[in-house]
């Protein structure tokens, strides 16, 4: 049976229990975060989309501030340190929102966007959206940098996808989850009560990560002690600098800058259907709960589609076509869904788009796109990823959204949009290919340096996990 399991999956023998840690720990991220994001959607559109457009210029402001204090974060703690400390600041964060909004009920103030909001409503929710945009990305690069710390190369090919999947059964469990409780109650109480489930399930991620760290430190089927040539092989150790060198690594890097500009599209493609998308649901509910609700349904049909993407399209995508074609897969489809829709501009035409638009950046890109990190420095990992992940991103944000201003002042509508698709998507799809061939590049001088590094001459061992299918013995 467990040859089985491995034959299926396309893991190595003794690789699923840390595969399984792994998968657990984004099962409990994802779904402390999926519960929290319908509450942060419903505060964003309460009062207008004017405001929207606002709190997200707002979010790539505060971007910028909390990347650089995390590179300062980094700099002076270790691995094992600094990754349980963000998510214990993502807890106490929560927990005084959470208390905020229970004072300010109990003296009888009401939800963001209705006849009894107050200030504190107004100033929570406002502050909350900006908060959860920006850590939303902090939590998910934490999660990753750790991942690609504890996996080699042809372990991140085989088994993200694996991983990616237990994050989004977190998301299904907590949007079916917020959909439920809101369905039930127009309390006032709604979003602090939320909060607080969500703080609790980081809680559970934080014990799962140190429990992972301690399988990976023990198992010989982690890069932690199967490949000696990574630097960070003690988890003990400082990744030190100065936390400017994140700011600095990415313009000095040709590769890394190639990754920027593949997160900057994916925002810009992002931004055009979330638009879309909290119009439909502002014009149709009349409730915060109703909003949440709305917002978690949609989530949670988006994650089901992306689960059924994981299951029979990625985990052998990567290995098959190469991580460059899997990472061309999300503009083809941004250029195909606008298409479509400019030919039938229907809401169920747009809300499938987002969907199938979601699983593929999810399911297909995201895993594909963190194997790109696993070719870099741990100072690079941990300084220039969250800076790309985080502030890069928002920046793609805040061009996505005077994209559509722009296209909206001028009178473009659908049609517009898809003929503005076309060359981005090809410019995409042509970055895309090139940061494939430079990951391989990267991956093989790697090997390259490995063997040259033994003292004897002879050709070094392949790490366990890196045997490819024609080596096996």
């Amino acid at each position: 049976m467990a040859d089985l399991v491995n034959r299926f999956l396309n893991f190595r023998r003794g690789e699923v229990p840390l595969a399984v840690t792994a998968a657990l720990f984004y099962f409990f991220v994802l779904c402390g975060y999926s519960i929290l994001r319908p509450v942060r959607e419903a505060m964003g559109v309460s009062r207008g989309m004017d405001d929207l457009r606002w709190l997200w210029f707002g979010t790539s402001l505060a971007s910028l501030a909390i990347v650089l204090m995390f590179g300062d974060v980094v700099s002076r703690l270790d691995r094992r340190r600094f990754i349980p400390i963000g998510y214990l600041f993502v807890i106490a964060c929560l927990g005084l929102f959470s208390a905020l909004l229970i004072a300010d009920a109990l003296s009888g103030g009401g939800l963001i966007g209705t006849d009894a909001e107050t200030p504190v409503a107004l100033g929570v929710g406002y502050t909350f959206y900006i908060w959860i945009s920006v850590i939303n990305l902090f939590v998910n690069a934490l999660f990753w940098a750790f991942m690609v710390d504890v996996f080699n190369v042809d372990q991140g090919k085989r088994m993200f996808a694996f991983i990616g999947i237990g994050g989004t059964l977190g998301a299904i469990v907590g949007g079916w989850a917020t959909n439920t409780i809101s369905g039930l109650t127009d309390s006032v109480f709604l979003p602090p009560g939320l909060m607080l489930v969500g703080a609790g399930l980081f809680g559970a991620a934080i014990l799962t990560m140190l429990n992972l760290d301690r399988m990976a430190i023990a198992s010989e089927h982690s890069r932690l002690t199967s490949d000696r040539t990574a630097p960070t092989d003690s988890g003990g150790k400082e990744i030190g600098g100065k936390f400017w060198e994140g700011v600095t690594a990415v313009a000095q890097s040709p590769y890394l800058i190639g990754i920027g500009g593949f997160i900057m599209l994916m925002a810009v493609s992002n931004t055009l259907i979330y638009f879309t998308q909290a119009n439909v649901i502002l014009d149709n509910t009349d409730t915060f709960s109703q909003r949440v609700g709305s917002f978690a349904a949609f989530d949670m049909a988006a994650q089901i589609a992306t689960l059924f993407t994981q299951i029979f399209v990625t985990t052998h995508l990567i290995r098959k076509i190469g991580v460059g074609w899997t990472l061309s897969v999300l503009p083809l489809v941004t250029l195909a869904g606008f298409a479509v829709l400019a030919i039938w501009p229907l809401y169920g035409v747009m809300m499938i788009f987002a969907a199938l638009h979601r699983a593929t950046r999810y399911a297909i890109s995201r895993p594909s796109r963190e194997t790109l990190f696993s070719v870099v420095s741990p100072a690079e990992k941990y300084k220039a990823k969250p800076l790309i992940d985080v502030f890069v991103y928002r920046v793609g944000d805040l061009t996505g959204l005077g994209f559509e201003a722009s296209l909206r002042a001028i009178g473009f509508g659908l049609v517009g949009v898809a003929g503005a698709a076309v060359p981005l998507a090809a410019g995409w799809t042509a970055l895309c290919l090139w940061l494939g061939r430079e990951q391989k590049r990267r991956d093989r001088a790697g090997e390259g340096a490995e063997e040259a590094a033994r003292p004897d001459g002879r050709e070094a061992p392949l790490p366990i996990g890196r045997v490819a299918r024609g080596e096996q013995g």
